[in-house]
């Protein structure tokens, strides 16, 4: 694990890999931190650069976002700080979507795009509020409560157990008021759909065949509204197919990044 101090934060992440082609970014979701990409980080960084935060208030990275747009301003600062003009990007569910706005707000930066079991869509007055509750709940009971109930929504029954053990443990280890802050912030997110049009980036959009959060329908919605983009669905998987199922979700990046130009 190395670190970065940012101007308003200091970010924890991973760095491995020979230079050479256009790293790789890893955007983890919600409650989750960079450890979530374990098979991606082996499995690439053997061959490219491939770069894993943890994000502002989640895993070793300490504080909470102010807004939604922090996010998205802390990769770019990343990425300075680090001396890659541009990168290809994955994100999975808050992490797609934190894809999707860095793609709005620093589109040089973005060499392409996978997007995975991920909404482009706003929040509506019903699940704002319900995001702003859960925020309040998180802070008041604590990681617990919200881990053991959405386990089996994060990834399918079927799951080999270790994954299962897994995403329990890095939902349960996340601290309570950075995952709030992180809620209250993903409330006020803008609604990305009318924006699809305008990626020009290679694009992949996957999704878990199972997925009850964000399901086929939300990907099918990317996928369409993105020109050329490739729609993946990964049989079998919950919410979390890159853990769930590695090969599948593996393959799905290779074929992106072999469309991303060296240059």
């Amino acid at each position: 694990m190395r670190t970065i101090a940012l101007e308003r934060t200091v970010l924890a992440y991973e760095d491995v890999g020979p230079d050479g082609d256009i790293p790789l970014l890893l955007v983890h979701g919600h409650p989750f931190d960079r450890s979530m990409w374990e098979p991606q980080l082996r499995h690439f960084g053997a061959d490219r650069r491939v770069i894993v935060p943890d994000l502002r208030g989640y895993g070793a990275s300490g504080g909470a976002v102010p807004e939604w747009p922090a996010f998205v301003d802390d990769l770019a600062a990343l990425l300075d700080g680090l001396r890659v003009p541009r990168a290809v990007v994955a994100g999975l569910s808050m992490g797609g979507q934190i894809a999707l706005e860095l793609w709005a707000r620093h589109p040089g930066r973005v060499a392409g795009l996978l997007i995975a079991d991920t909404t482009a869509a706003g929040e509506s007055v019903e699940s704002r509020a319900a995001r702003i509750a859960q925020a309040q709940r998180l802070l008041r009971e604590g990681m617990d409560p919200y881990a053991v109930e959405n386990l089996y929504l994060m990834v399918s029954p079927d799951a080999p157990p270790e994954v299962a053990r897994h995403v329990l443990a890095m939902m349960r280890s996340t601290d309570p008021a950075g995952a709030a802050a992180a809620q209250r912030a993903r409330a006020d997110r803008p609604d990305r759909r009318a924006g699809l049009e305008t990626v020009t980036v290679p694009t992949v959009v996957v999704v878990g065949s199972e997925d009850a959060f964000t399901p086929v329908t939300d990907a099918r919605v990317i996928a369409d509204g993105v020109p050329g983009a490739e729609l993946v669905v990964v049989d079998g998987a919950a919410h979390m197919p890159n853990l769930e199922r590695p090969d599948a979700f593996n393959a799905a990046l290779q074929r992106l990044l072999d469309r991303v130009p060296t240059h």
